[in-house]
């Protein structure tokens, strides 16, 4: 019988499989997604040929194709030109043909061109990673062969699938339909486990949305980002640099007054800012709406739960028909109505780019004055906080 380099018990086989797949995994968050995609850190050129080699071996991507592609995403997220959405294109399409999808638009120059900017354009890349893609995964195959024997072309085939599954259908499809949300982002990214391990700290997308160009994917002590410990590590041995990293709330609590630091603090901070608002009044927008139930019977056609996920959104994400059942039932009650125009009015304050700071300081001082005398506690509550940040 035919054997390869190694002989293995059948676990031992699994264990390198998994060990593989992972330095592919760990090649694609790092290399491919925060270095070149959104250039959160610098690689040194040994790191960054390591990774372009491995790539090029386990997966025949095109680095500017792939780069192209996450900045497109990111620029027309949960639009119709977003080339891999599940709000657009719908859960099972992007799980089933992610791969297909990012094939599709690989083949758009207007994409290529508009977003590939900065990506590798040197002889290797032009002649061998790019020029030559498919040599890489042949040359995969004859060592997983080499090394292992029969069993190394189901390594191999386990290798060319790991990708295609976990980026172009897990983490795009999935990463915008199932999970939870520390932050309320324009689009509809979520976090799927606050334990980034199996596909490198991507599962932390929401995190990554909210902060595109930092490092590190985790944000809260909790979360876990095993791509950032890789970086870290990277970083002792002086084979990378982080070069931005998510923002860290500061209050002082002595402050009372909105300034020029509060406003830029909440700007930066904006994510967090509508997360915890919607936090801070969940409690009140069920005491509301269960009172409604039962004060306003003509209300129980309507779809509470939609209502309540509606009243934490921005309201150019809704469509009309949703604006007016929305509206039906924030007029019956006057803190749904208060919380909900606060909240769009927050939200307004760091999307008007042509008023001056010294006229953003006061409309964020005015939001402070009229929140704190609503006569809603979680509003009151939240604005005080929000006055301390800093």
């Amino acid at each position: 019988m035919l054997t390869g380099f190694f002989d293995l018990p059948w676990w031992g086989y699994v264990l390198v499989t998994l060990a593989l797949t992972h330095i592919t995994i760990a090649s694609v968050t790092i290399f491919l997604h925060r270095h070149q995609a959104h250039r959160a850190l610098d690689l040194h050129p040994v790191a960054s040929h390591f990774f372009r080699f491995w790539l090029w071996l386990t997966t025949a991507q095109v680095t500017k194709e792939w780069a192209a592609i996450h900045r497109k995403h990111h620029a027309k997220c949960e639009t119709v030109d977003d080339p891999h959405s599940p709000q657009i294109l719908g859960i099972r399409k992007v799980l089933l043909e992610g791969y297909e999808l990012y094939k599709k638009e690989s083949r758009n120059q207007e994409t290529l061109s508009r977003y590939g900017h900065g990506t590798p354009d040197d002889w290797l890349e032009h002649h061998i990673y790019t020029g030559r893609s498919s040599w890489g995964i042949a040359l995969m195959l004859v060592v997983d062969l080499l090394l292992f024997g029969p069993i190394g072309l189901t390594i191999w085939a386990v290798q060319m699938a790991w990708i295609p599954v976990t980026a172009a259908g897990i983490i795009n499809g999935a990463g915008h339909y199932w999970g939870y949300r520390n932050y309320q982002c324009a689009d509809a990214s979520t976090n799927l486990i606050p334990w980034g391990i199996l596909i490198g700290g991507e599962e932390l997308h929401n995190n990554h949305h909210a902060y595109a160009t930092s490092a590190k994917l985790s944000t809260k002590p909790y979360e876990f980002d095993i791509g950032w410990l890789y970086i870290r590590s990277l970083q002792t041995l002086g084979l990378a640099q982080a070069k931005k990293l998510p923002p860290q709330v500061r209050l002082d609590k002595r402050k009372t007054v909105c300034d020029a630091a509060t406003l830029q603090a909440v700007i930066t901070n904006r994510y967090e800012v509508l997360s915890k608002y919607a936090k801070s009044l969940r409690h009140t927008y069920r005491e509301e709406i269960t009172h409604l139930k039962v004060a306003v019977p003509d209300l129980g056609k309507v779809d509470m739960k939609r209502i309540k996920h509606w009243l934490h959104l921005d309201a150019n994400d809704l469509s009309e028909q949703e604006k007016l059942k929305l509206s039906l039932v924030i007029q019956t009650s006057s803190k749904l109505n208060t919380a909900y125009t606060l909240r769009q009015e927050l939200a307004a304050i760091w999307q008007r780019s042509t008023a001056t700071k010294e006229q953003l300081v006061r409309d964020l001082e005015d939001w402070c004055h009229r929140a704190e005398h609503s006569g809603i506690e979680a509003l009151q509550q939240f604005s005080i906080r929000l006055r301390c940040y800093a």
